[in-house]
């Protein structure tokens, strides 16, 4: 399979544009964890956050803040106690606590106000207390008993950024903390939100760190790029929760120096749980990473790990609107001698012959199967977007045809190759003779090119 220079940038400007036409007055909900508001790159996720504000995005930030609540209540000499339901805030703590939540949330306000866009922390959550949890008395720890969704919608109806801090309040004004990322989940679903992004310091599920599955698609720099619902389940099962590590049946080894306590298990299981609950799609992401949140909702490749559980991308028939696209994925391949030159009225005459591979509505590979008679079928016109080589998507659309022409009741299926030979190798196919070749595609068979011709029975 070619792998050549990426397409100019103009491809990638495309590209964002797609999406911010498809996702423009959106609601997005953004779980950032405190850690994040730490690092030198803070300033300039909150500059992007601004952006898709100032863009016509509806965006909501929950901010996590234990970190920050642990060191105000340490400074103030109050002991922090825990359970397997979380921390036990005492009616001496919960002050502090509420406190250091709304001053977390009052640096995103600081830092969007920075860039012009209007922000509010409000009483967006209203609670109720968990009460005793086997023995224990949980006090002002509490839980989401509703999102205050017409509050929220009033203030994205005015272009602000709702900010929505780890307090929640009881009907008769009680104060409770309720963990963030409880109250992430909550507001997605209840906002209907499209997107929910989890941003941390670990960021995207990456192969040298986690036990995963056969068959799970990694990105060249060895980070898992989307799972579906299941694909995430298996991962879960894999991963224990006190064992990270390499994986044995997907993954490459991991030595021992690099194995740590996932965070990025935890919030897969909270995205598997957004999943579930209504939300598109949920992003693990690297809050340290510039413009990691930019890259992961204006490309295709993003920069974290996607948990989708809409149909993101599938391999379908071409149309005849798909033709230019087409022609266009196999210009570069045609320039290098690669490809043989095909015009419109050529493929549009064997558009049932094509495959094309759609990812949220764009195409970025595609491929073709023509019958020849003597019950043999040739792979043809494949062709990828070199800025997604590393999807595989090639390899699936040889896997689709080889596919079809199984269900066709095709023995064999060859191709005619001048620079993929190895690639076809590694595929399973074989090297033949020209002899080999059906009758009516020999009698075509272009000597001067001098392709190799490659076969795999059926």
């Amino acid at each position: 399979m070619y792998e050549g220079k990426p397409w100019s940038r103009v491809a990638l400007i495309r590209e964002a544009f797609h999406y911010q036409s498809r996702f423009e007055g959106s609601t997005m909900v953004f779980k950032i964890n405190f850690p994040v508001t730490e690092d030198p790159a803070f300033p300039y996720l909150v500059k992007d956050l601004a952006l898709l504000a100032q863009t016509g995005f509806r965006v909501v930030i929950v901010p996590g803040a234990k970190e920050w609540i642990d060191s105000v209540l340490n400074e103030y000499g109050i002991v922090s106690s825990y359970t397997s339901s979380g921390r036990i805030t005492t009616a001496t703590a919960i002050p502090f606590v509420e406190m250091a939540a709304f001053h977390v949330a009052a640096r995103f306000m600081t830092g969007l106000a920075g860039s012009r866009v209007d922000a509010v922390i409000g009483n967006f959550v209203r609670a109720r207390g968990m009460g005793v949890i086997e023995g224990t008395d949980m006090e002002h720890t509490g839980a989401v008993d509703k999102i205050l969704t017409d509050s929220l919608t009033r203030a994205l109806d005015q272009g602000m950024v709702p900010i929505l801090p780890c307090i929640g309040y009881s009907p008769a004004g009680k104060p409770y903390n309720v963990p963030s990322d409880e109250i992430a989940l909550a507001a997605a679903a209840a906002l209907g939100a499209v997107k929910l992004f989890f941003v941390s310091l670990d960021g995207a599920l990456r192969a040298d760190a986690y036990w995963l599955p056969q068959g799970i698609e990694l990105g060249e720099d060895g980070r898992v790029v989307r799972l579906t619902p299941a694909e995430a389940e298996a991962v879960l099962r894999s991963n224990p929760a006190e064992q990270t590590g390499p994986a044995g049946s997907g993954s490459p080894a991991c030595p021992a120096g690099d194995r740590r306590p996932g965070r990025s298990l935890e919030e897969l299981a909270l995205a598997l749980k957004a999943s579930r609950s209504g939300v598109e799609r949920v992003h693990l992401v690297n809050g340290r990473e510039d413009g990691a949140i930019l890259k992961e909702l204006f490309s295709n490749m993003g920069s974290g790990t996607m948990l989708y559980s809409d149909e993101y991308e599938s391999i379908r028939a071409l149309r005849s609107r798909d033709i230019p696209v087409i022609l266009r994925l196999m210009d570069p391949l045609v320039r290098q001698g690669i490809l043989i030159k095909r015009s419109a009225e050529q493929i549009l005459e064997k558009k049932e012959d094509f495959a094309v591979f759609e990812i949220d509505g764009s195409i970025h590979a595609c491929g073709a199967l023509h019958e020849w008679g003597e019950d043999q079928g040739e792979i043809a016109a494949i062709a990828t977007d070199p800025l997604y080589a590393d999807m595989g998507m090639g390899r699936r659309i040889v896997g689709y045809l080889i596919d079809r022409a199984r269900k066709k009741g095709l023995s064999r299926v060859f191709v005619l190759t001048t620079h993929t030979q190895d690639w076809f190798e590694f595929l399973g196919f074989r090297e033949l003779n020209v002899e080999s070749l059906p009758e009516k595609r020999r009698k075509l068979y272009n000597r001067s090119r001098r392709s190799k011709v490659f076969a795999l029975d059926l």
